[in-house]
């Protein structure tokens, strides 16, 4: 099943079933805009958990860094509140928030010692949190899946008010860690199309989610606005400063291109390594669907990037023919045959699977293969 698929992918085909059948399924929900509500990315402190004796201590600590949350997220919406007049109904959490990166760790070691089961105890802490707050609770962790021993994968992740995780989107490009595209046509056959590109439809909109670095790729917003998506949420961990950067520029692109808005929470820094503290801290935002930073936070902790959405006038705007409406005026058809045109030199499918099974890699092999890729797009006269 998955080859044909993503061969009908290339070829500009295949995959329009299930955007058709999202499109009506939102159709025929007949959903009404949600009640005026606020959005709030908190800017936390990120714990790394190398120093950690083994892997008991680090499973203590990030249920206790768990519990801790209650209290900000419960005074910090209360202020927000009385601030802006609306209630706090979805909040951002920030990348690897409870374990940090894991560095030169191995990929099975460091799954064992932090990854999230899906059914596992950091999931049912997380959603007995956005039961008590109320809240949709958006948020970043690296996870395991039964399906693929010895692996993670970094997920973003929302829990919904009811205790559920109601999204799971795992990063697709990732500089050093696992991507479902490296065990393609077995994550495929698992978890479709729909896995790979998630969007929930809830309460306060539809919600998708971007993995850090991710937001400076305009084709993995675009493939989930697609899917209707209308509030990005963007856990990171990256450099703050006065001057605007590549991340910034970015989060203002891929709101106005898609008519969507980002709420973008980054770390407060990260603490138990010996990097600096605040060298991953500050400028968490939240963008409304015309590029506009309606709110952004300074450095440190802080809750203070948060700001009202109006998913009324999105939903106007999306459906008003105008100059402005880019979501409407794009053509995918258009590009399909550059795309595929262009595959071949660069990082194809399956590159962790052998002999038809998922095979874990050394930690060198994701400079081993971005070098492979420049190889073949110098001798293919790309750059």
């Amino acid at each position: 099943m998955a080859a044909g698929f993503t061969a009908g992918m290339l070829a500009g085909t295949a995959g329009l079933a299930p955007l058709a059948a999202v499109a009506a399924q939102a159709k025929d929900d007949n959903v009404t805009d949600p009640a005026p509500f606020c959005a709030m990315a908190m800017q936390l402190t990120a714990r790394s958990l190398e120093k950690l004796p083994d892997t008991a201590a680090a499973r203590a600590a990030i249920l206790a860094h768990i519990a801790e949350l209650e209290g900000a997220i419960r005074t910090s919406s209360i202020f927000v509140q009385q601030y802006a007049g609306s209630p706090v109904k979805l909040v951002v959490l920030p990348e690897y928030l409870f374990t940090s990166y894991p560095g030169r760790i191995s990929i099975p070691d460091f799954a064992a010692r932090v990854g999230f089961a899906a059914d596992g105890p950091e999931y049912a802490a997380l959603g007995k949190l956005a039961e008590k707050l109320g809240v949709h609770l958006a948020g970043n962790a690296y996870e395991t899946d039964a399906a693929f021993p010895g692996f993670y994968f970094q997920t973003s992740f929302i829990v919904a008010p009811d205790s559920k995780v109601v999204l799971r989107y795992r990063r697709l490009l990732s500089m050093f860690a696992p991507s479902p595209h490296d065990v393609w046509e077995a994550y495929l056959d698992k978890y479709g199309i729909e896995g790979v590109f998630p969007v929930a439809r809830t309460e306060i909109g539809n919600l998708a989610a971007i993995a850090s670095e991710e937001i400076l790729y305009p084709e993995i917003a675009r493939a989930l606005a697609l899917r209707g998506a209308e509030v990005f949420c963007h856990s990171s961990s990256e450099i703050g400063s006065p001057l605007a950067t590549n991340k910034d520029i970015a989060k203002q692109a891929r709101a106005f291109e898609n008519l969507a808005y980002v709420v973008s929470a980054n770390t407060a820094g990260i603490s138990g390594t010996a990097m600096p503290l605040a060298s991953a801290d500050g400028n968490s935002q939240v963008i409304d669907w015309k590029g506009r930073i309606l709110a952004q936070s300074g450095d440190g902790e802080t809750f203070t990037a948060f700001a009202g959405i109006d998913l009324a006038s999105l939903r106007k705007a999306r459906r008003t023919p105008a100059m402005t409406n880019y979501l409407a005026r794009q053509r995918p058809q258009l590009f399909a045959a550059a795309y595929a045109a262009a595959a071949e030199p660069f990082r194809g499918p399956d590159g962790m699977m052998q002999g038809g099974k998922p095979t874990i890699p050394d930690r060198d092999h994701f400079l081993r293969a971005q070098e492979e890729v420049i190889a073949r797009l110098d001798k293919a006269g790309i750059i």
